[in-house]
């Protein structure tokens, strides 16, 4: 047999595509490696259009018995990660067919509880190097009643790390480090519903081509933009 009819039968026969999400994470599902190797093949036979394979089908594949494919396939629907779902053709009959919707969606469950996780976890350090950024600019520990007004920052006005951030870098810019400054920034942002960096941009471009468009019909002035101060802000 030439190789080109070899890869031809290979071709004919077709692929499986599952997730790599299977792989990666069945072990934290406790599926046992045997469990997964007959998941596969479930998934095999429905792909080539078995939607109800038998315990004998699938026993013909592997070095199980019937009873012990059985008892697999028992143990899977037990543990809610397989369901025999029943429905109808076109002509009305009746058929029912192996469902692997639960196990893909617990896989999807479990990658989003690690994303939450991840998400929470780098919040949390960010909003542990939010005092260390203030003290690095501040050029001094922060007393306990600061990091009191930062933590209120965070938990009862809702400020983004992001923002606070953005809010310090103004008052570093107008050289007016005090967190009185600081709170008056973000108190004007969120009444001006400042929520994102691009928000920021938005409004410190907002106050600066305000402050320029008089100077420009003033030749003799020097267009130059004044640092906005916050304390003097009027509601």
């Amino acid at each position: 047999m030439h190789d080109e009819e070899r890869l031809q039968i290979w071709i004919k026969q077709g692929n499986v595509t599952i997730s790599q999400l299977f792989f990666q994470h069945y072990k934290a599902l406790d599926i046992k490696d045997v469990d997964a190797m007959l998941l596969l093949h479930m998934f095999a036979f429905q792909t080539e259009g078995s939607q109800f394979p038998t315990p004998s089908d699938l026993a013909a594949r592997m070095h199980l018995s019937e009873n012990q494919v059985s008892e697999i396939l028992q143990r899977l629907m037990q543990r809610g990660l397989l369901e025999i779902q029943q429905s109808q053709d076109e002509n009305g009959v009746l058929y029912e067919q192996f469902s692997m919707l639960p196990l893909w969606n617990r896989l999807v469950n479990i990658v989003l509880a690690e994303k939450n996780v991840k998400e929470e976890q780098k919040e949390k350090d960010e909003e542990g190097e939010i005092f260390t950024l203030f003290e690095q600019e501040f050029g001094r520990l922060l007393s306990p009643m600061e990091c009191e007004t930062i933590t209120m920052w965070l938990d009862e006005d809702g400020h983004a790390v992001q923002i606070i951030r953005a809010a310090l870098k103004e008052a570093v810019l107008a050289q007016k480090l005090s967190l009185r400054y600081i709170d008056r920034i973000l108190f004007e942002w969120k009444k001006k519903r400042v929520k994102t960096l691009n928000d920021v941009e938005k409004q410190s471009k907002s106050f600066r081509t305000a402050i320029m468009r008089p100077a420009q019909n003033q030749e003799s002035v020097v267009k130059k933009v004044p640092f906005y101060n916050w304390l003097e802000e009027r509601e």
